[in-house]
């Protein structure tokens, strides 16, 4: 697990090698990443928007950016959490994502940045 925390708020990633879906062969790797987003600060936040940047072996950088999660600006009051999957595919078998969200304080409708921990992507067909 890799965990980060802003403002108190504590981002927790869990990646996953997806085997099901990839296809080495054809340079298509799959990731499943489980979010947990924990609100330990003292007021009610909303997710506005994700920014990823992805980091390819020897493909290079991809950066995402939207609004939303997963089609959802989902709202956390206080010692509250959002949990969600997601995937990423890539096509070395080896990277990291890295990002941010973009979270209003709806106390005081100020936005501000909380940080996605970086973490590693590594398809387990890669060790033989």
């Amino acid at each position: 697990m890799f965990s980060k925390i802003t403002s108190n708020i504590k981002v927790s990633v869990v990646p996953e090698y997806d085997l099901v879906n990839s296809y080495p062969a054809e340079n298509r790797y799959v990731f499943k990443y489980h979010i947990s987003i924990d609100n330990e600060s003292g007021f009610p936040i909303k997710v506005m928007r994700r920014k990823w940047l992805i980091f390819d072996v020897g493909f290079g950088f991809t950066e995402v950016d939207g609004e939303g999660i997963i089609g959802l600006t989902p709202e956390l009051l206080p010692d509250t959490s959002f949990n969600y999957y997601s995937n990423v595919m890539i096509k070395s078998g080896l990277g990291t994502m890295s990002g941010v969200y973009l979270v209003k304080n709806e106390d005081t409708n100020e936005f501000f940045e909380i940080e996605i921990p970086k973490f590693s992507l590594f398809a387990d067909v890669l060790t033989n």
